[in-house]
């Protein structure tokens, strides 16, 4: 997982995917409609309670936008900022599937770079959002990564993690330099980075034979 070529073998994996939601979803475009009711459900109280602030969030490991566009607009967040590593994924982002929304100044600022080196501006967002990205992180990348979103926080803000579990072990792929954490993992790690669990749910609907896939909402302790 520290290999010297750990980060530069997951840009050529994703610089050779289609810049597509079926692209973003490895083939099963199906279930964006279930991932984002499942999304949208999960924060729905905190946002009918304006415990969640809807003024402005962030969507890392964003690719073109899918959950941007799907999810994040439609709770709706008056404006939402990008981060996204794979420069083809930003281009598609920019000149077609988010074009409108950018017209329309609903997206902001749309980053070209990975997590392990974005720095979010001090005080920013109500909602970091970070799904299906973050097993691309070492886990020295990923808990500095999560001490820096705690500062582009606002004084109440939050920050939303949807990743696959692994049941027990953690498991590697080489093809793509990722690894897929097992829940206590992830947690240990949020613990490490000064983050509090304020509600963990399982996403439900998808087929069978894909990894669990768990949501996390965090806070700073």
């Amino acid at each position: 997982m520290k290999k010297p070529e750990w980060y530069s073998d997951a840009q050529k994996y994703w610089n050779a995917v289609p810049a597509t939601v079926d692209g973003m979803l490895g083939g099963f475009e199906t279930i964006d409609p279930i991932d984002v009711k499942g999304s949208i459900s999960f924060i729905k109280e905190f946002v009918d309670q304006n415990i969640i602030s809807t003024e402005y969030a962030c969507d890392c490991g964003a690719g073109i936008g899918r959950v941007t566009k799907n999810f994040l607009l439609q709770v709706p967040f008056k404006r939402v900022d990008l981060v996204e590593q794979a420069e083809s994924f930003v281009q598609q982002a920019k000149s077609e599937y988010l074009a409108q929304e950018i017209e329309q100044g609903k997206v902001g600022n749309v980053f070209c770079q990975g997590l392990q080196g974005f720095t979010p501006e001090e005080g920013k967002y109500d909602l970091i959002w970070c799904q299906w990205v973050l097993g691309h992180l070492t886990d020295e990348h990923f808990v500095n990564f999560f001490k820096r979103c705690i500062k582009g926080l606002k004084p109440n803000g939050f920050i939303g993690v949807k990743e696959n579990n692994a049941s027990k072990e953690a498991l590697f792929d080489d093809e793509d330099s990722s690894v897929t954490r097992p829940n206590q993992a992830l947690k240990r790690l949020f613990a490490e980075a000064g983050l509090t669990i304020v509600k963990e749910e399982v996403q439900k609907g998808f087929p069978a034979g894909l990894f669990a896939v768990r949501m996390y909402l965090l806070k700073p302790q």
